[in-house]
């Protein structure tokens, strides 16, 4: 029987595991030659250069004139699974920490049983769902190469697959898709206080669930019963007919606290979402001359999903963060209609600025806090 090492890192996650489960599970990408790559990932490259222009016209943010803190790497799905496991790693560190220092004996007595093996496989197998979903993504919470900026991502394969499922022109959809990701880079180059922030209150609800660990197999079933059926119509509904909150399983597990919690992280990603859709969208046709046909494409992809598809996407929370997009972009097109860009941009100046999640969806408290 193999002995545990008195002072190996306590690890309940194989992170290693989980990027290379990943990468076997992911489906295969679209088909392309060794040319095809080579032009595909130059072509992304220039676009993504040629976005922040754009970005800086349209926001109004002084950050978008240097971006030399962070990096831009063109990755496959295998690649950005890896990346987001080591983003992961960074942010349930402190969780860690604290269950080390609280619960060590449990936390021993199941890094002994486990070794991180069992959880290493599950979050491979959803980074393997998610690394064919995600066309980009900026990560602030890892440093890059160049410095502490974090890197920005575009999935080369996942960006071709679906221009193509579209039938819209490549480098129009390209420049579309950079547009958005470039500004997440710009977000958090104008506010660099915002990582940290961030960071502060993931780390809160992280250890707080780790504080309720003896409870969060009862807490998941009950989730999972929560979850809805499908009725002959198509909607979703629980046993009293009323439509769920859709949240996925994270948001039936809280506590009051972390309710609290969660409340804040969703206002700031609607935020940060919603205000890269409004530059993304802010484009016209001389700029992306297809932008029209993209839009309309792309928004009528999520009717065509599968009901697996669709129940994994509700069973993660994935619907809700679909909505964050839309309620964010409300928030900030009713701002800046209100009292213009440079008044929005009070946003990044300081966390006391953010606006809450009840604020999302009423403007007009934020602007009267705002004083503006």
């Amino acid at each position: 029987m193999a002995t545990m090492d008195s002072n190996a890192p306590l690890q309940l996650v194989n992170w290693d595991l989980a990027a290379s489960s990943a990468a076997k599970l992911a489906p295969p990408g679209p088909r392309l030659s060794a040319a095809e790559v080579r032009d595909a990932v130059a072509n992304l490259r220039e676009l993504a250069d040629l976005s922040v222009e754009h970005v800086h016209r349209i926001t109004g943010l002084e950050a978008a004139r240097d971006l030399r803190d962070s990096e831009l790497i063109i990755v496959d799905r295998a690649s950005w699974a890896k990346a987001n496991t080591q983003s992961f790693k960074v942010l349930m560190a402190p969780a860690i920490e604290h269950l080390a220092q609280t619960k060590a004996e449990q936390l021993k007595a199941a890094n002994a049983s486990l070794g991180g093996a069992v959880t290493g496989a599950q979050m491979g197998a959803i980074l393997a769902f998610l690394s064919s979903k995600v066309l980009g993504q900026y990560d602030p919470f890892v440093a890059s190469s160049r410095g502490p900026g974090g890197r920005l991502m575009l999935v080369a394969p996942n960006i071709v697959s679906v221009e193509r499922e579209l039938n819209v022109e490549p480098a129009d959809f390209r420049l579309w898709v950079c547009l958005h990701e470039q500004t997440h880079r710009v977000q958090f180059a104008a506010a660099p206080w915002l990582k940290d922030h961030m960071m502060e209150h993931i780390s809160e609800l992280t250890v707080g669930l780790a504080d309720k660990a003896e409870t969060l197999a009862e807490r998941l079933t009950n989730a999972l019963k929560s979850l809805p059926t499908r009725t002959q119509d198509g909607k979703d509904q629980d046993d009293d007919g009323v439509p769920p909150s859709d949240g996925g399983i994270l948001s039936l597990l809280q506590e009051p606290e972390d309710k609290a919690r969660l409340s804040h992280l969703t206002a700031v990603m609607s935020l940060l979402e919603g205000h890269a859709n409004v530059v993304m969208d802010a484009v016209d046709s001389s700029i992306v001359p297809t932008v029209k046909t993209i839009r309309r494409r792309f928004n009528a992809r999520g009717k065509t999903r599968g009901p697996v598809e669709k129940f994994i996407r509700r069973l993660m929370g994935l619907d809700a963060k679909m909505r964050q997009y839309s309620d964010g972009a409300r928030f900030v097109r009713a701002v800046v209609d209100a009292v213009g860009m440079e008044g929005f941009n009070r946003v990044w100046e300081r966390a006391e600025n953010l606006p809450t999640e009840k604020e999302i969806h009423a403007p007009g408290e934020w602007i009267t806090r705002m004083g503006l």
